[in-house]
């Protein structure tokens, strides 16, 4: 990776992706953010060297202008998602961010770039790995995840798009890797010691917490240090806030 990498980001007016715009310009990146209105942008971030604002709907770009978009890019950055309101859960287009994975999918390969591009994938955990690797979920959260996709299309949604990735990229692609974070309750807040998780670390009806800047820490030390790329790379890692008892900040468990 390069000492400031050109970045796409999808999502960047909501809250966690603002807190990853703000923690890719503070380390040097540069940043090409698609948005539908920079106005949603607070002004602070607006004004940060590097950042690019991208007034536009992802879904309603030619196949050519979003390749233009993601010529030159070393990452691209997704945190998509519905608003949570019935319009934003019922109304269409409900697979959101599984349309938008799968055409930045086919961009960067019509790109062809010279080394693989970086997709991260903000999403949560109700998202699961493939091949039942989430042991700890028992058959009733099973089911009920089960059920939550049938009614609601977001939990549906956020599944197809992880899908996308392990099923049509894999984990051998030359010109796109990936890695889908996967946060458990959402907060306001800063930055706090977190740790990440190969697999769940919680019930659903006893949800860990993570911090939107956390989130975004974590994703620009995705893009920005090759260590913790190899470490995460193919893979799907759970992001809690650190508890008390435990004491190392970034364990792996």
């Amino acid at each position: 990776m390069s000492e400031r990498p050109t970045v796409l980001l999808l999502g960047g007016t909501g809250r966690t992706g603002r807190r990853v715009i703000d923690e890719l310009t503070r380390r040097g990146a540069r940043v090409r953010a698609i948005v539908r209105s920079k106005e949603r942008l607070p002004a602070e971030l607006r004004a940060r060297p590097g950042l690019e604002v991208i007034e536009a709907s992802l879904l309603a770009l030619g196949a050519a202008e979003l390749e233009q978009h993601v010529r030159g890019c070393d990452a691209v950055v997704s945190c998509l998602g519905h608003v949570m309101s019935w319009r934003g859960i019922f109304g269409a287009p409900r697979d959101l961010v599984a349309q938008a994975v799968a055409r930045v999918r086919d961009a960067v390969r019509a790109v062809g770039p010279d080394r693989p591009v970086r997709f991260v994938l903000m999403t949560s955990v109700s998202v699961n790995r493939p091949g039942g690797l989430d042991t700890r979920r028992g058959a009733f959260e099973r089911g009920f995840v089960a059920v939550l996709r049938a009614l609601l299309p977001p939990p549906r949604d956020n599944q197809a798009a992880a899908d996308v990735l392990f099923e049509t990229v894999g984990a051998d692609d030359p010109q796109l890797e990936w890695v889908v974070v996967r946060p458990d309750s959402l907060l306001e807040g800063d930055a706090c010691a977190y740790t990440l998780h190969e697999g769940l670390v919680d019930s659903l009806f006893s949800p860990g917490q993570t911090t939107m800047q956390n989130i975004g820490r974590f994703a620009a030390e995705l893009v920005t240090d090759d260590a913790c790329w190899a470490r995460w790379r193919g893979r799907m890692p759970v992001i809690v806030n650190q508890r008390v008892p435990e004491l190392a900040s970034h364990a792996t468990a």
